[in-house]
């Protein structure tokens, strides 16, 4: 297993930036501020994790935003940062292209039909989107959270197996 991968859900940004009326997020035990998310974060960079910002968090978090109360500009100046150091990978911060396969012909297709299967259960688009960028990275070695507050999403994270050596027959 290589390097841990933090990807990031629109909920945990929203709290993270402090986008009015989006200051928390999940419920109960779950329930995460802004000072359990910065925490995180800043444990999560001490230990060389890699964060993901996927397209679907990054176009949320954006409407989020525009749609607030709050200060936009300001808000606006911090997310675009984020996506900035996101597009030249900035550490901690993973480039964007390397989710690019997921957005060829042949994958679109393929999220089209599961997401249409899915949708009967609730599952959002962005969500779907979300999962395969967690997949694609979970598949490439990498331990992998999803960092949410979304209970839904959340149990569609990976599951990391700990490879077992094989004895040789002897």
């Amino acid at each position: 297993m290589r390097n841990k991968v933090l990807v990031f859900d629109t909920s945990v940004l929203c709290v993270w930036l402090k986008v009015p009326g989006k200051d928390t997020c999940g419920s109960g035990e779950n329930r995460l501020t802004y000072e359990i998310v910065n925490s995180k974060i800043e444990e999560e960079k001490k230990v060389g994790t890699t964060f993901v910002l996927p397209i679907a968090s990054i176009i949320e978090t954006g409407n989020h935003i525009a749609h607030s109360a709050g200060d936009r500009s300001g808000l606006g100046d911090s997310f675009a940062g984020v996506i900035k150091a996101t597009a030249d990978k900035v550490n901690p911060w993973a480039a964007f292209t390397e989710q690019s396969e997921l957005w060829k012909k042949e994958n679109l297709i393929i999220l089209a039909e599961r997401w249409k299967k899915s949708v009967i259960s609730g599952q959002a688009l962005g969500d779907a989107t979300i999962v395969d960028v967690a997949q694609y990275y979970a598949k490439a070695g990498f331990e992998v959270e999803i960092f949410t507050g979304d209970a839904g999403l959340k149990a569609y994270e990976p599951t990391n197996r700990v490879l077992v050596p094989r004895r040789r027959k002897q």
